[in-house]
């Protein structure tokens, strides 16, 4: 259907959190009173932490010599110690950011330690992303595994970083060797797999993360994600209204919920859903609001599915969605006026 041709074009943002360790290339660089240390806090550009696993580089000077590098943590900050008196920058790049260059800024040996905010921007990014043996969001299983196999989940995260998928998988194969009931190690062998193009795999591991947990909502999102891409929309709005039981004022989840009853065909339950996911949090996605219209101009709605659009654009004033929504609007006022004018 056309309405539902021109929701495809939405990608949809997932934050999920893990751990990584600072390191210089080759140690500390430098000792003494002649070097500093510095610290990297990376934001996004509503202030919140860009969170772990992106790839920061110093920089020597203005150059694009890199002196050392790391990856952020679960809180977006990554630290350089022992770093020699003198100029650098940082370059931040990573999934779902566009690669960003600080300012150049200068490590004095009058501060201990020298400090320097990054502010990234975020791009479409769809993917699902593997999470950290320390993210706020568990199962219940988890938390009798050996730390052993912990690590070993948190080096195939590094390794996926790197985009080093013949590394990661290694150790994720170490981790449910180790744990063979460890059900995030499953789910991130299946974003491994969703990473390598491998389907089949994939689905074979989320069926396990959710055998060992049938409530552990990030593989719950992952299958209905699967399930999307697949076009299995009944599959999709199933695994996504599992996972929205589990946390069920998760505005991205609703939305996504909402994206797979609409495209179902349920359009009641899409347009409850998108309202679920803008009241639950003052940070909801704005496509909720176009979740919602499109649902309502089905359902001949058009008062309705105006007020939504117009929330979307009050939201998201400006990008390529917000004029495609904008061409919606004109086009709708114009059917509105004709119909008033018969």
């Amino acid at each position: 259907m056309r309405y539902q041709a021109s929701l495809t074009f939405v990608a949809f943002f997932l934050l999920l959190a893990t751990t990584s360790q600072a390191q210089l290339r080759g140690g500390a660089v430098g000792s003494g009173m002649s070097n500093g240390n510095v610290h990297i806090h990376v934001v996004l550009d509503n202030d919140r932490s860009a969170g772990p696993y992106l790839l920061v580089r110093l920089m020597n000077g203005s150059t694009s010599e890199a002196i050392g590098t790391t990856y952020t943590n679960d809180i977006g900050e990554a630290d350089f110690p022992g770093v020699p008196v003198g100029d650098y920058h940082v370059q931040v790049s990573g999934d779902g950011i566009e690669t960003t260059e600080s300012d150049t800024f200068e490590v004095d040996n009058r501060k201990v330690t020298q400090a320097e905010y990054v502010t990234v921007h975020k791009v479409d990014d769809s993917g699902p992303k593997p999470l950290s043996s320390h993210s706020a969001t568990v199962s219940a299983t988890d938390l009798n595994v050996p730390q052993k196999a912990r690590k070993e989940l948190d080096k195939a995260n590094e390794a996926m970083a790197m985009h080093d998928w013949k590394k990661a998988l290694e150790h994720l194969n170490k981790a449910v060797v180790i744990a063979p009931q460890y059900a995030t190690a499953y789910n991130n062998l299946a974003v491994l797999y969703a990473k390598t193009g491998d389907s089949a795999h994939e689905e074979e591991a989320l069926k396990k993360s959710i055998a060992i947990d049938p409530h552990f909502a990030p593989a719950l999102i992952n299958y209905g994600k699967l399930y999307l891409r697949e076009k299995n929309c009944p599959g999709a709005e199933q695994m996504l209204g599992n996972a929205a039981a589990a946390e069920p004022n998760n505005p991205d989840t609703l939305m996504l919920l909402a994206y797979a009853q609409y495209l179902d065909h349920h359009l009641d339950a899409a347009i409850a859903s998108a309202l679920h996911a803008h009241s639950s949090e003052a940070e909801h996605p704005s496509f909720v609001h176009y979740i919602a219209g499109r649902a309502y101009q089905q359902e001949n709605q058009p008062q309705q599915a105006l007020a939504q659009f117009q929330q979307f654009l009050k939201e998201e004033p400006k990008g390529p969605r917000a004029d495609h929504v904008r061409g919606d609007v004109t086009r709708l006022q114009a059917a509105t006026q004709q119909a008033a004018a018969h």
